[in-house]
C-alpha cells in the first residue's frame, strides 16, 4: 500500500498553480529593467521555484509521511520562500507597484510587522495542536485558508528585514533585536514538538496522511511505511529542523540583503 500512496503523490502536480506563478515570472521578467542587479531576478525565481516545490509539487503531498519532512515544508514556505521574493522585487519596480490603486488598499490593510509575527507565532503553534488540527483536517477550504493566512503573515513577519523599500527596512541593530523576538516567539511552537519527542507524547500528525492522500479512513497511516519510524524521535527531529531552519533564513536574509541593498546604495 505505501508504494500506491507513494505513486499517488508523485502524479500530484498543481496544474494551476504551477501557470499562476509561470505568469508571474513572465510578468516579473517584463516590467525588470535589465540594469537591475543578476542577484535579484535569481533570489525572486528561486523563491517562486520554491513556492511551487513546497505547495504544489508531489513534494507537498509525500512530506506528509513524516512529521519532521513535514515541519521542513512549512520553515521553507514561511521562512525562506517570502524573504527570497521580497529581496527578488527592485526598489524601481515596487515604487510602479505601490501607485496602483488596489496595492495601496492592500497596504492599508497590512498589519504592523511585529503584530503580524506575535500573530503569526500564536496561529503558527496553534495550528499544530491536535484539536486544531483535526478541525482543519475536516475542511479542505478552511485548512487551505489557514495556510494562506500564515503565508500572509509570514510576508509582514519578513517586511522590517527583507522590504524592498529602503526607507520601511530597520537598521542594522534593530534587525538583530528584530531577529531576536522573531526566535522567542516562535520558540514556543518548536519546544512543544522537541518537548513532546523527548518525553515519548504519539505524533498526531500522521494522521494527516489520510485527509491529504484520500485514503480509507480505517487505514492507519503508519502502517502505510515500509519501515517502522519512531515517532518521537520524528517528532523530535521536526522541531530540531524548524529552529534550524528559522536561523538559517534570517541569517541567509541578512547576508543577501546587505548584497542587494549595498549594491543599490553604490548605484544611488
Amino acid at each position: 500500500m505505501f508504494y500506491d500512496v507513494l505513486l499517488a503523490g508523485l502524479l500530484s502536480w498543481n496544474t494551476p498553480l504551477l501557470a499562476g506563478i509561470i505568469s508571474i515570472a513572465v510578468a516579473y521578467r517584463c516590467l525588470v529593467r535589465h540594469s537591475t542587479p543578476n542577484k535579484q531576478p535569481h533570489f525572486f525565481f528561486l523563491g517562486l521555484s520554491l513556492l511551487y516545490l513546497t505547495i504544489g509539487s508531489p513534494l507537498s503531498t509525500i512530506s506528509h509521511l513524516f512529521f519532521s519532512s513535514h515541519m521542513v515544508q512549512m520553515s521553507i514556505l514561511f521562512f525562506i520562500v517570502p524573504p527570497f521574493l521580497l529581496l527578488g522585487i527592485p526598489d524601481y519596480l515596487f515604487q510602479r507597484i505601490q501607485k496602483i490603486p488596489v496595492i495601496k488598499i492592500i497596504g492599508k490593510l497590512c498589519l504592523a510587522p511585529k503584530v503580524a509575527l506575535y500573530i503569526f507565532a500564536v496561529l503558527f503553534l496553534m495550528y499544530h495542536l491536535p484539536v486544531v488540527l483535526t478541525v482543519l483536517s475536516e475542511s479542505s477550504i478552511l485548512h487551505k485558508g489557514y495556510i494562506l493566512l500564515l503565508f500572509t503573515l509570514s510576508f509582514s513577519m519578513w517586511w522590517p528585514i527583507a522590504s524592498p523599500d529602503a526607507k520601511q527596512r530597520i537598521c542594522k541593530g534593530q534587525k538583530k533585536r528584530y531577529a531576536m523576538l522573531s526566535g522567542m516567539l516562535l520558540l514556543p511552537a518548536c519546544s512543544l514538538f522537541i518537548f513532546n519527542g523527548l518525553i515519548g507524547t504519539n505524533n498526531p500528525f500522521l494522521s494527516q496522511l489520510t485527509a491529504d492522500l484520500c485514503i480509507s479512513p480505517q487505514t492507519n497511516p503508519i502502517d502505510l511505511l515500509p519501515f517502522s519510524i519512531n515517532t518521537s524521535l520524528d517528532q523530535f527531529m521536526g522541531g530540531v529542523f524548524m529552529l534550524g531552519l528559522h536561523k538559517f533564513g534570517l541569517m541567509l536574509t541578512f547576508r543577501l540583503g546587505n548584497q542587494v541593498h549595498d549594491h543599490h546604495s553604490e548605484k544611488t
